[in-house]
């Protein structure tokens, strides 16, 4: 909805796939097996989810391999847009404060655990099991990102509703 509205997106998924992954697939091989690869050598995401949404140490070591590397290529990308005169946002799902990528907002979309599970498993065809795993293994991560938000916005309602939290938030961003 923000980039509707004339801002830069950052999605960090969607850069860590296209970018960081072919760089650490190495790394996240040695550590957690040909399992985690598929038929054409690519990462196999949702064998790697089975493997760390429910082992914490599996998260931990998960995440010591990618955070340094997605953070510079987040870091590079902003670079590229930031003297644009244009909003930048960055989407990244477990930012931990504004200080970790030098921003001047944080803001925090959310919704009840439930319709978070609901939504992985009609979404993203993930078994219920595994979404709910995912779920309490992004709490502690969650509960930090409310704490540090300088916007809370709460997407457990309609799309309208969305769209009328958004207008509000791109009225704050773009009025000097």
């Amino acid at each position: 909805m923000l980039a509707e509205r004339g801002a830069v997106v950052i999605d960090a998924d969607r850069l860590y796939h296209e970018a960081v992954v072919p760089r650490i697939l190495p790394a996240l091989v040695e550590r957690f097996g040909e399992s985690v690869t598929l038929p054409d050598g690519g990462l196999d995401r949702a064998a790697l989810a089975a493997v760390v949404f429910g082992d914490d140490e599996a998260r931990k070591a998960l995440n010591a391999i990618t955070h340094p590397a997605i953070g510079r290529a987040i870091v590079q990308r902003v670079r590229e847009h930031v003297d644009g005169g244009r909003v930048v946002v960055l989407d990244v799902p477990l930012m931990k404060n504004k200080a970790q990528y030098a921003t001047e907002m944080m803001v925090v979309v959310t919704a009840p655990d439930e319709e978070r599970v609901r939504r992985l498993v009609a979404d993203r065809g993930m078994t219920e099991a595994d979404a709910r795993a995912r779920v309490v293994a992004q709490a502690v991560d969650l509960a930090g990102q409310l704490g540090e938000a300088d916007v809370v916005i709460d997407n457990s309602g309609t799309r309208a509703d969305l769209e009328a939290q958004v207008e509000r938030l791109w009225a704050d961003l773009t009025t000097v």
